[in-house]
């Protein structure tokens, strides 16, 4: 559906683009990654015709973007732009009508009722039709940028063009709007679409291309594409690179001071987030031990499957004076001790030796995305106050700045 062979482009007196071949078949949701100047935008906007190569040849649906005519094109691939400015005072349907342009001649305004039919489909597939009938300047940027994918929907077009369609969208959109386009791809369209966060980009895409210095340094499944061989190259910077045990789909974590030597450290919390913190840790090389984790729990399962040392009791069971000694033991071996929205034991086994590491992290996640922490507890209270409290993105690089240096003995 999207081809590009050997294409360069020149801005200015700057090389944006070079010999970049790439293809995107029919039915493929594809994601461009990479860092700030790598030459997204401007792939993007040599597909839709905005910029014309220096050399090199674009096709969408085998016509060549150069030959093509506006209108030819523009019922071809529909794009939605990274800016999501209007400067005048229309309605969103009126935006969203835009979209059917390509459809009208100068001498008739195309199907009226097919018009209307795409419109009120787009506003509707978009979440945009409550608020239709009020001004583009009157609603948020993040709506802005839902309207004009709606416009681009309403175009109806077989491929899409999406240059950061989820710059502007909270967490809950970003993820709709992703949904969405995965949707539209399963029903028969072509997307291509600039993505900045590397962990959606990995959950949504079929395949993507890593743009570095101007070309193509990795295509591929996200799990090749998204490997630190590649990355930490591309952004300049250590990366870490673990699978999310919820998606089962990579996660990256970027080290701005990666350790000489790997910490050991041991995990207190169950459920999912604690098994998306095990997954990084691990991944990332670390000596991770956890527990005590209730058997049939999700961080369990995720610590036996990756041969992590785990303590288990029953399901509500208390913990016992054996698995206590074990539990102290791995907190004085480790260099720092990461509660995970604890659910401490009602005797206060845990909280008690938890109080005796000398480096406590606290990790909290977002209630809309994971189970929080139980802020009425006394003794979580108390650990909280001398922890360093992060997110469950920040996992990674939060052990690695504050753990101290740690020693392994000969047998690690």
């Amino acid at each position: 559906m999207i081809s590009l062979d050997d294409v360069s482009v020149t801005r200015g007196d700057q090389s944006v683009l070079e010999s970049v071949s790439a293809s995107v078949s029919e039915g493929e949701f594809v994601g461009l990654v990479g860092p700030n100047g790598a030459g997204k935008t401007t792939l993007l906007q040599t597909i839709n015709g905005v910029l014309a190569p220096d050399s090199g040849t674009v096709t969408v649906g085998g016509l060549d973007v150069r030959d093509a005519s506006a209108r030819e094109l523009s019922r071809r691939v529909a794009t939605v732009p990274q800016e999501a400015t209007v400067g005048f005072e229309f309605d969103v349907r009126d935006i969203v009508e835009m979209g059917r342009t390509p459809y009208a001649s100068r001498l008739s305004r195309g199907d009226y009722r097919e018009d209307r039919r795409q419109v009120e489909a787009a506003l509707e597939r978009t979440e945009t039709a409550a608020f239709a009938d009020r001004s583009i300047r009157a609603i948020s940027g993040g709506e802005r940028q839902r309207v004009l994918l709606a416009r681009a929907l309403a175009q109806d077009t077989p491929a899409l063009v999406l240059d950061e369609p989820t710059a502007s969208l909270d967490i809950n959109h970003q993820v709709r709007t992703l949904s969405l386009v995965a949707d539209l791809v399963a029903e028969g369209k072509t997307a291509i679409a600039a993505i900045h966060d590397l962990d959606l980009a990995a959950r949504f895409c079929d395949r993507l291309f890593l743009l570095a210095n101007g070309s193509v340094a990795a295509s591929g499944d996200p799990a090749t594409v998204l490997d630190s061989r590649y990355l930490d190259d591309a952004f300049d910077t250590a990366t870490a690179v673990a699978t999310d045990p919820v998606t089962g789909t990579p996660s990256v974590t970027a080290m701005t001071d990666p350790p000489d030597r790997d910490p050991r450290v041991h995990v207190i919390g169950s459920g999912p987030v604690a098994a998306t913190v095990l997954a990084r840790l691990h991944e990332a090389g670390l000596s991770v031990t956890v527990g005590p984790l209730p058997d049939g729990d999700v961080a369990l399962e995720t610590a036996r499957g990756r041969t992590i040392e785990a303590l288990s009791v029953p399901p509500f069971g208390t913990v016992d004076a054996d698995t206590e000694r074990r539990l102290i033991d791995h907190i004085e071996a480790a260099a720092a001790t990461v509660l995970v929205d604890p659910p401490l034991d009602p005797a206060g086994t845990v909280a008690e030796a938890a109080a005796d590491t000398d480096q406590l992290i606290a990790v909290e996640s977002d209630p809309a995305t994971g189970r929080a922490s139980d802020r009425s507890s006394t003794a979580y209270e108390r650990l909280r106050d001398r922890a360093v409290v992060t997110p469950p993105t920040s996992v990674l690089e939060t052990v690695v700045s504050t753990a101290p240096e740690q020693e392994l003995s000969a047998d690690d």
